[in-house]
């Protein structure tokens, strides 16, 4: 284990996620990974992390979040369209408290990032690592982990990200984006829950059918994006949300 520190290179950035489970210090390789460290780095800035949940454990082997969606099909990056994977010699999926990007293919990285739970060389060049996890709390990531999990991997009751603090940026250009509130969609959102007033609920008579439809669609969404399955087929990837949603 020692060998396989001394082979990373010196991290140059710092974050701290403050999580439901702990707080977590993560050291970021803005050398070796620039674009998914400076598109992390941003995120956290614009609180963008804030109050998303852990949506996808597979014990043992990774966390997944970073989706404001939840379910694993959300998340967008910095660079408004998803970006490059960067793949390093000295950075290697030899243990656990590596944080990498999750994907659903080569070069579409946006929001999301797991932490792996153990060595996981089946992902290496598959997925962007870009930052480690230090100290003792690494247990807190552990603690992801725990409880129970119901199907896709989505854990019964999520633990989620409560602030994000940057330490160490070394991207001093970063201008964090400023959100804009649209009163057009506030307007319409207005104008539909008065109309909605005068249906008189008659909608519900096909509630139960729609619910159905509409999850048989977004069950066959959420099966796409398994790039890691698609390439291995090894049975614990096959509900890999990090090798895909």
């Amino acid at each position: 284990m020692s060998n396989i520190y001394i082979q990373e290179p010196p991290a140059l950035g710092k974050v701290l996620l403050k999580t439901s489970a702990g707080e977590i210090d993560i050291e970021l390789w803005t050398k070796e990974a620039p674009k998914a460290c400076r598109n992390f780095i941003q995120l956290c800035m614009e609180g963008y992390y804030n109050g998303t949940i852990f949506h996808r454990v597979v014990p043992g082997f990774i966390v997944q979040g970073g989706d404001p969606n939840g379910d694993g099909t959300g998340g967008e990056s910095i660079y408004g369209e998803p970006f490059k994977d960067e793949f390093h010699s000295r950075l290697r999926f030899s243990r656990r408290g590596l944080v990498a990007m999750a994907n659903a293919g080569k070069d579409d990285n946006g929001s999301q990032f797991f932490f792996t739970l153990a060595a996981t060389p089946e992902l290496q060049n598959k997925h962007t690592i870009f930052g480690k996890v230090t100290g003792e709390t690494i247990y807190n990531v552990l603690k992801l982990s725990e409880g129970l999990i119901g199907p896709d991997d989505c854990p019964e009751h999520p633990h989620k990200i409560t602030a994000a603090d940057v330490l160490i940026n070394p991207f001093t250009d970063i201008q964090p984006r400023i959100k804009v509130k649209d009163t057009s969609k506030d307007e319409s959102a207005s104008k539909k829950k008065k109309e909605r007033k005068g249906i008189k609920n008659f909608g519900l008579l096909s509630f139960g059918a729609e619910a159905e439809e509409e999850e048989g669609e977004a069950t066959g969404y959420r099966g796409k994006p398994k790039s890691t399955h698609d390439v291995l087929e090894d049975p614990k990837l096959s509900k890999l949300t990090a090798a895909g949603e």
